[in-house]
């Protein structure tokens, strides 16, 4: 129901984006926001109560993407968000969904790393602060936060594919 909902409010984060004023721009921040922390929500209880489904295992994921996606979209077509950035976080993201469903048919997960959880943190908080009004003086510092979160995306998008590449552990083989 968590991801459902951070689905739903990926059209209000590209709605409020495209009208374009200051107040917008803070309701657009305050829910893309909201939606990045549900996903820390749903897998806190996911954990806590050790719930898994099979809706939830491609639904999850899918809002991660589309929460993060949407913005970058909209801002990069609005000229507000670099496209170089864009296309590197967005190939990532796309790269390391096609390796999660190939592990998949051969049996095999592919869990979150730490630094890909680090990455997460990073590129919300730069989006946030692209989706923002903060004015020019933000400037220097909202690239700052970008240039770290695409560096992540990069790294974390060679550790999965290293990950995905390698042959099985004898631990995931003993596991499986």
């Amino acid at each position: 129901m968590i991801s459902l909902a951070r689905i739903l409010l990926v059209p209000v984060v590209v709605w409020l984006l495209l009208a374009g004023s200051t107040g917008a721009r803070w309701a657009a921040g305050i829910v893309f926001v909201v939606g990045a922390v549900t996903d820390g929500v749903d897998g806190y209880l996911a954990r806590r109560w050790d719930v898994k489904t099979k809706t939830g295992q491609w639904l999850d994921p899918l809002a991660d993407k589309a929460l993060v996606a949407a913005p970058i979209i909209t801002l990069a077509i609005q000229g507000e968000f670099p496209w170089w950035a864009a296309v590197l976080i967005l190939a990532r993201e796309v790269a390391v969904a096609l390796l999660r469903v190939l592990l998949g048919t051969r049996g095999r997960s592919m869990p979150a790393t730490f630094p890909a959880k680090v990455k997460t943190v990073t590129q919300i908080t730069a989006i946030t602060m692209y989706v923002l009004p903060l004015g020019t003086w933000a400037d220097g510092l909202k690239f700052a936060v970008l240039v770290a979160a695409v560096v992540l995306t990069l790294f974390t998008g060679v550790q999965y594919a290293a990950f995905a590449l390698a042959p099985e552990s004898p631990r995931e083989q003993a596991a499986g």
